[in-house]
């Protein structure tokens, strides 16, 4: 047979058949047609706002047409001109940048040196109560950062800034400006509430090293300088950066302890500056700095991404023959529980017992007996213009708690019902693009400071657009941002509990003849109810205790516990909204303890002995 013949009877080319088969069979399959809904969905609730803030930053704002030169909606540099380039650039921008880095260096440091002390502590020695300082010690990243911002304020301030004494002065003690306000307290709060990054991950990381690998080098002759700087920290440089970046990206939108410890001294951070644009209602400008810290926060974490998989090739793999054996403090095994009880009554115990006390003081810092008063919580026809009578009793509270219950429930019980959903496509759909694609918008919003996203969304859902009608001032926009906001983590936890399920049990329910709505109702969620409850829980506790998303979206009517104790902080109620703080504190605080025993989880798991 000739050649040519062949080629006539060769069968012909089935790409593009084999291409439309697959089509039309993966849309047959609901997964496939939900997931391609899912990602319509997550685009609009994620992308789309994004977005919006960023053309909001080269277009012309309405009231700035004299200044730009142009008329409303044409493009423009103006803002980025204002921002980087302008006289007030250096107030708007270059200044605030700056504060931020010097915060974020100094936290990481002294995180870093505290944390790391600990989890070295907690992992490698004899140290007492290890178990219990294993939990204890993780505690302030379960409570608000600004709770800590609150009780430095009563303890430190001073009459010249704060306009009322705080503990240390009614004692005769006055702290200088620099401790009261400003960088260095801000940096302090913000490393006591970070160092359970460190401890974490750094501990963990701890905790797997073998010590067999440090003995080796010691019996042939390494001192123990040399063991640390040689052996032990390059295979902790994978945690060691984690934590590091973790933290830099964190303090990049932290806004309420810089509002309040840097805001009475006009100490402004990028977070403060987004926020006075916001307003003062130049969305422009607040749109280019919202860029710019997303910018940073992207950078830094692919920055965490290169470097722990380079670091990857410094790894020891332990199995039941890895030695992890502890070290003997002998004389030091005292000094060593002292100093873990500072951490924790510096971090933890002084703070949460000076907000308390501050709630039953008529004047801070007396400890007269007839100074001690309940008037703060259950009080009557108190001395205050828009404080009659304690929170308890107050219906501004009960509805700031309702609404903080029931909107951020909502978006905590559908970001966990949808995170799932995310798991279930991209483990199930035969579209890899699909899957791809809704783990990487899902996951997009830890990218972004939470008070940048608030701004997206102001700028989304402020007007009407289309069908959808102006949320702004609304409960609806709140659930929505938080629902979007807490993604990342209710995607993560539906697609790890997902890859742990097999397909059998979906398959002989398919045969039996049941739907895939049956097989998700009666098959996927009971088998998954403990990972849905992380993805309900994690969200509900996070966006409880949260403050620079909802600083910018709630308004009088939709007050959450966060947004009433910071309206309280700026009226100068202090006692107040330490109380109500107080109660923020404890909702994330028992709530994270729920979710682990509910979970069978353990934050601490593996530092205690």
């Amino acid at each position: 047979m000739s050649d040519d013949a062949a080629q006539e009877t060769r069968p012909p080319k089935r790409a593009g058949i084999g291409f439309g088969y697959r089509l039309k069979v993966a849309l047959r399959e609901p997964t496939t047609v939900v997931g391609i809904l899912a990602l319509a969905l997550f685009a609009y609730l994620i992308v789309v706002p994004i977005i919006s803030m960023l053309s909001d930053a080269v277009l012309v704002q309405y009231g700035d047409e004299s200044r730009a030169g142009k008329d409303f909606g044409q493009l423009t540099a103006y803002y980025f001109e204002r921002v980087f380039a302008s006289p007030l650039s250096a107030d708007i921008f270059w200044r605030p940048l700056g504060n931020t880095l010097m915060i974020a260096i100094g936290a990481i440091i002294v995180a870093v040196l505290v944390g790391g002390t600990m989890a070295w502590l907690l992992s490698r020695t004899n140290m007492w109560g290890r178990r219990w300082f294993a939990t204890a010690l993780i505690v302030p990243y379960m409570l608000p950062a600004w709770t800590f911002a609150l009780a430095w304020t009563n303890l430190f301030k001073n009459r010249r800034i704060g306009g009322q004494a705080g503990w240390l002065e009614s004692m005769g003690l006055e702290p200088p400006d620099w401790l009261s306000y400003g960088q260095i307290p801000i940096t302090i709060v913000l490393a006591l509430h970070y160092a359970p990054f460190v401890i974490l991950l750094f501990g963990n990381a701890l905790r797997r090293f073998d010590s067999q690998l440090e003995d080796s080098a010691r019996v042939l002759g390494a001192r123990r300088f040399t063991v640390t700087m040689k052996v032990i920290l390059p295979l902790m440089r994978p945690a060691l950066i984690s934590a590091i970046i973790l933290i830099f990206a964190k303090c990049l939108g932290e806004f309420g302890v810089a509002y309040v410890l840097g805001m009475p001294v006009q100490f402004e951070v990028l977070s403060t500056s987004l926020y006075r644009s916001i307003s003062s209602r130049q969305t422009g400008v607040a749109a280019v700095l919202a860029g710019a810290i997303i910018l940073i926060g992207v950078i830094s974490l692919l920055v965490d991404a290169r470097l722990v998989k380079e670091g990857k090739r410094f790894v020891t793999v332990g199995s039941k023959g890895s030695m992890n054996r502890l070290a003997d403090l002998g004389p030091w095994r005292l000094t060593a529980t002292i100093a873990a009880a500072a951490v924790f009554a510096v971090s933890v115990a002084i703070p949460l017992i000076t907000l308390f006390l501050s709630t039953v003081m008529r004047i801070p810092g007396s400890f007269e007996p007839s100074n001690f008063t309940l008037d703060y919580w259950i009080g009557h026809d108190l001395n205050t213009v828009a404080l009659n009578q304690g929170i308890l009793l107050t219906p501004d509270f009960w509805q700031a708690a309702w609404n903080s219950l029931w909107i951020v429930g909502l978006a905590a019980l559908t970001s966990g019902f949808l995170g799932l959903l995310v798991g279930y496509v991209v483990v199930r759909t035969p579209v890899k693009f699909v899957g791809g694609a809704l783990r990487q918008i899902t996951f997009f919003p830890y990218l972004v400071p939470g008070i940048a996203f608030a701004v997206a969304y102001l700028s989304l859902f402020a007007v009407p657009r289309g069908p959808i009608p102006a949320l702004y001032g609304t409960a609806a926009i709140l659930v929505l941002a938080f629902i979007a906001e807490q993604m990342p983590y209710a995607s993560r936890a539906g697609i790890s509990a997902m890859m742990q399920l097999g397909k059998e049990p979906e398959e002989a329910a398919q045969v039996a003849g049941a739907s895939w709505w049956t097989r998700m109702t009666r098959i996927v969620v009971p088998i998954q109810k403990g990972s849905l409850a992380t993805g309900v829980l994690l969200p509900f506790i996070s966006g409880v205790k949260g403050l620079s998303l909802v600083v910018i979206l709630a308004v009088p009517g939709t007050q959450v516990l966060t947004t009433y104790s910071l309206q309280l902080v700026d009226y100068g109620y202090d006692q107040a909204a330490n109380a109500v703080v107080l109660m923020v504190a404890a909702l994330a605080f028992f709530g994270t303890l729920l979710g682990q025993k509910l979970t069978k989880s353990n934050l601490a798991e593996g530092l205690g002995g």
